[in-house]
């Protein structure tokens, strides 16, 4: 009987211990979840919950840490999911075109291409007829231009027009089109422009597909041409590359010219535009530059777009340069024990050479101009030796020389001598 009274007593606190924690329970997660029981029904789910855990048996220590909560209120409250938050709305495609740097004659093109196409788009729609005009297009300019990019905006700016059923923008180069045995070629070419339909197909660096004793490359244009023509309402295709390879590429097949009339040249980049991307970047990524090493990263864009006119990166140097510099203005904010958030967001003069590199550099450097001079030291001792070898003495040329001459008479007295007795026997 005793034993009872203590199963009892017992019980009664652990249900008090069980009720105590329901209540906080309910307290803490009760607003943000379901509206909260009424106490009649809390109570009730806690009463069975509690005959629920004495039956349970024996568990672990950590389980019966648990219990109490789970049998006087049920599973834990679900937490309450957050909405997906919204995409953002893109911008309008001819605003990122005119926000771009420079391009002010890409733009009007690009303005023009498009008001023309709106304008055909409208007309058919109200039933009157359209003028049937390629929209197919040949961008020519150095790399790093803009090529790539005004391409996928003017994508974009047909699909919003009606033009494009999609907008996307597919691109390619050599490698993307042409395979290595006879018929793949084909097929590989079709792959990409089913991906393309509703959007355009930009072949980089087009002129590769009609190099010399190329029936693979030819293929590929073959492919694509029937495509334009096939899905000539719902398929653009520009073709870019170099100005002349470009032009010589156009002209090298009918087909290609009759399709591709209309071109747009990208020029090169300023040097003030190119400074223009180079900010542009700093502040898209939180940096601040110095004046003094503003001044100094000019210098480098010009010497750079001087030393390769016809190859230059233009916008691509520009971001080259920035990638390059805060890679050193990491390492040298890595040293700092304690760098500031300005730390962090200055670059300085410090940042436009890698010290590390410039040490590999010297290196070589001296290493190159000490073995020219070995060479050129070795160069000098075999001049010197030929030299000896060939340039004798004068006077002892001169002395050889006579020498010769008093042999040569000593010679023929001696065979003078030798020639009279033999005429005297004979007499």
């Amino acid at each position: 009987m005793g034993k009872e009274n203590t199963d009892e007593i017992i019980r009664q606190i652990q249900e008090t211990r069980r009720q105590l924690t329901a209540s906080l329970y309910d307290d803490f997660f009760g607003v943000a979840d379901t509206p909260k029981k009424n106490s009649a029904q809390a109570a009730s789910s806690r009463t069975q919950g509690a005959a629920q855990a004495g039956a349970a048996g024996a568990q672990s220590e950590s389980s019966d840490a648990k219990a109490p909560v789970e049998a006087a209120t049920g599973p834990a409250p679900k937490a309450v999911q957050e909405p997906p938050a919204k995409p953002e709305p893109e911008e309008d495609p001819m605003e990122t075109l005119n926000n771009l740097i420079g391009l002010e004659k890409i733009k009007h093109d690009v303005k023009e291409l498009t008001d023309f196409a709106k304008i055909q788009k409208a007309r058919e729609d109200a039933g009157l007829k359209s003028v049937p005009v390629s929209l197919h297009l040949v961008f020519t300019g150095n790399p790093g231009t803009g090529k790539t990019t005004v391409a996928r905006i003017l994508a974009k700016l047909y699909n919003q027009i009606g033009i494009l059923s999609k907008g996307q923008l597919i691109e390619v180069d050599r490698s993307g089109l042409v395979a290595g045995y006879v018929g793949q070629t084909a097929l590989k070419t079709q792959e990409q422009i089913q991906a393309a339909l509703g959007g355009v197909l930009f072949i980089d660096e087009a002129y590769t597909l009609a190099a010399k004793n190329e029936d693979f490359g030819q293929e590929a244009i073959d492919t694509i041409l029937k495509a334009m023509e096939d899905h000539r309402d719902d398929l653009i295709v520009i073709v870019a590359g170099y100005t002349e390879p470009m032009e010589r590429f156009i002209n090298s097949n009918p087909g290609l010219k009759s399709r591709f009339n209309k071109y747009i040249e990208f020029p090169d980049y300023s040097i003030d535009e190119l400074m223009a991307i180079f900010d542009m970047n700093c502040r898209k990524y939180d940096y601040t530059i110095e004046d003094s090493a503003r001044t100094h990263v000019r210098e480098k864009l010009s010497l750079m777009k001087l030393s390769s006119p016809e190859n230059f990166a233009n916008a691509r140097a520009a971001r080259n340069l920035f990638e390059e510099i805060i890679t050193n203005q990491a390492g040298r904010i890595a040293a700092m024990e304690h760098p500031s958030l300005e730390d962090m967001k200055t670059i300085t003069n410090d940042d436009l050479t890698d010290a590390e590199d410039e040490a590999i550099s010297a290196r070589m450097l001296a290493q190159m101009m000490s073995q020219e001079r070995i060479d050129e030291a070795a160069e000098e001792e075999r001049a010197a030796d030929g030299a000896d070898s060939s340039d004798a003495d004068p006077e002892q040329e001169e002395n050889d020389s006579a020498a010769g001459t008093d042999d040569s008479i000593v010679e023929e007295a001696e065979d003078e001598a030798e020639e009279e007795p033999s005429a005297q026997e004979e007499s």
